[in-house]
């Protein structure tokens, strides 16, 4: 099952480099994880980073789904700039004046921000069209923010905020009906 998992992750990958993007251009970075130590590596990011987290279970939860994964695909916002559309969704009449006022802050365990929302629908639109291949072959998945942001900060993807999708093959899948520890 090793195998397939590891041919789905990247046909995913295709998918997430073809799908359409705001004014046909990519700023996608797409890295496939398929080694079991980077997912172990990933998945004590995030148990690291749970206890300085008001959603600590939740962390725990999905770092659990990555020790039990067989590979990750991971996209990521690369070097982005706005879509040139000024379509106001940043809260800027123009793109223009969003780039000259948007103040970048990074978070510890997230992303930089603000950023262009024709760049944000490139990256769901990316993740969709990834999980729809992996759902063609049968292959179970969950698109996740925490396993991004764990990559981000242990260096394993350098965007600006990446958000990642877990495949395993098993009798059931451990993406669903998933249990959270409750925190004490």
């Amino acid at each position: 099952m090793k195998e397939v998992t590891e041919m789905v992750v990247k046909l995913m990958a295709a998918s997430a480099r073809t799908a359409p993007k705001a004014g046909g251009k990519d700023f996608l970075e797409i890295i496939v994880i398929t080694k079991e130590e980077d997912l172990k590596k990933i998945a004590d990011a995030m148990k690291g980073y749970a206890p300085k987290s008001t959603n600590e279970a939740y962390w725990l939860r999905d770092a659990s789904n990555i020790e039990n994964s067989q590979a990750l695909l991971l996209v990521g916002l690369s070097k982005p700039v706005t879509a040139g559309y000024d379509c106001g969704a940043c809260g800027y009449p123009t793109c223009g004046e969003f780039a000259k006022n948007r103040q970048m802050k990074d978070k510890e365990m997230g992303y930089t921000g603000p950023h262009c929302v024709m760049r944000m629908i490139d990256i769901g639109v990316a993740l969709a069209s990834a999980a729809k291949t992996a759902s063609i072959h049968n292959v179970d998945n969950r698109v996740q923010q925490r396993v991004g942001a764990a990559a981000r900060a242990i260096g394993l993807i350098k965007g600006e905020v990446i958000l990642g999708i877990p495949v395993s093959i098993t009798g059931k899948s451990i993406y669903y009906d998933r249990q959270t520890p409750v925190k004490h």
